[in-house]
C-alpha cells in the first residue's frame, strides 16, 4: 500500500476490501479524533493526506472490523435511543432492533405518574437508562449476573446524569428490593446454542447470546418467575429472536398472562413480544423445563 494517502483514497481503498461505507467513515473520524456524528467533515477534508500514524491506525481498526469485531469495541462508543454510550467487550453491542422494546416500553408507562420499572439483563445500560432518560418520573432498576456489565452501565449512568439503581444477580435473584413493578423489560439471551449467527459473535460475550437447545431457556425462566413481581396490569415486554414470536407469545398464555402480543422492528421482523399480568393467573402456570 502507498504510505501516503488522502482521507477520500484511504475510504476508498478500505471500501474495495469489503467494509461498509458508513463504516469505513465512522472508524475515520475515531482515529482522527473528530465525534462520529460529523461525518460531513470527513466531505470537506477529503483531499487532506492522512499522516502515517493515522494511516496505519486506520488500516488497523479496519482489520479488527474485517474479523468482525463490533464498531462500537473499536470505538468504544454507540448510540442508542439518542444517548452516547460507552462500550466495550465486557457488554453486547446495542442492537438498533433493541430501541423497539424501548419504544414499546415508554408506550406501556404513564410517565405523569411514578411507575417502577425493571430491566433485567441490563448490560450496557441501553434500556434502562433510554427508559430513564424519556420518562423521568419513573424509578428504574436493571440487573445484570455480570459484574463487569453492571460496572459499564453504571459508568453510563453517571456519565449521562441517569438515575437508575442498579443489582447483581439473575433474573429476579438481583438484590434488589422485594416491590412489584409496572413494567419489567428484557433482552435477554435467545439465540440456539448451534445459532450459526454465534460464529460471526465471537468478540462478544457468549453468555448474553446463546440460551439453550432451542434459544428459549432464559425467556421460559422470565415468564415463570415475571407474576410475582409485576403489579395488576403490569407489563412483561420481552426481546426474542426473528422466529420467536409466536413460541414467546404461548407461553405467556399459558403462564396466565392477557393480551399477548408482539411487536415489530424497522425491518418488519417481530422483534419483541410482551403481554399484560391482570393480577390472575387466568390461565394453567407452566414451570420452566
Amino acid at each position: 500500500m502507498n504510505s501516503i494517502k488522502t482521507i477520500a483514497q484511504a475510504l476508498q481503498d478500505a471500501q474495495s476490501h469489503g467494509l461498509d461505507r458508513l463504516e469505513a467513515q465512522l472508524l475515520m473520524l475515531h482515529i482522527l479524533d473528530k465525534p462520529l456524528q460529523q461525518r460531513a467533515w470527513l466531505l470537506s477534508h477529503d483531499t487532506d493526506v492522512l499522516d502515517a500514524l493515522s494511516l496505519q491506525r486506520f488500516e488497523g481498526v479496519c482489520g479488527r472490523r474485517a474479523h468482525d469485531e463490533p464498531i462500537a469495541y473499536i470505538t468504544g462508543s454507540k448510540e442508542f435511543f439518542g444517548l452516547h454510550l460507552q462500550i466495550d467487550s465486557r457488554v453486547l453491542d446495542p442492537r438498533a432492533d433493541t430501541e423497539t422494546l424501548v419504544d414499546w416500553g415508554l408506550d406501556c408507562l404513564t410517565c405523569a405518574q411514578t411507575p417502577l420499572v425493571l430491566d433485567l439483563g441490563t448490560g450496557s445500560g441501553a434500556v434502562a437508562l433510554a427508559l430513564a432518560s424519556n420518562c423521568p418520573n419513573a424509578t428504574v432498576y436493571a440487573s445484570d449476573a455480570s459484574a463487569d456489565a453492571l460496572a459499564v452501565a453504571a459508568q453510563n449512568a453517571d456519565r449521562l446524569g441517569l438515575k437508575v439503581s442498579f443489582g447483581q444477580g439473575s433474573w429476579f435473584s438481583n438484590n434488589l428490593p422485594e416491590q412489584r413493578y409496572d413494567l419489567i423489560v428484557s433482552n435477554p439471551p435467545y439465540l440456539a446454542a448451534d445459532d450459526p449467527h454465534l460464529a460471526t459473535l465471537t468478540h462478544e460475550p457468549l453468555q448474553a447470546l446463546s440460551s439453550g437447545a432451542d434459544g428459549l431457556d432464559d425467556i421460559r425462566l422470565i415468564v415463570c418467575d415475571a407474576p410475582a413481581h409485576l403489579r395488576p396490569d403490569g407489563w412483561l415486554l420481552l426481546e426474542h429472536g426473528y422466529d420467536q414470536a409466536e413460541a414467546v407469545r404461548e407461553l405467556l398464555t399459558r403462564q396466565g398472562f392477557a393480551q399477548a402480543q408482539s411487536r415489530k422492528d424497522l425491518k418488519g421482523i417481530e422483534r419483541c413480544s410482551g403481554a399484560k399480568w391482570l393480577g390472575t393467573r387466568i390461565n394453567e402456570i407452566i414451570t420452566p423445563l
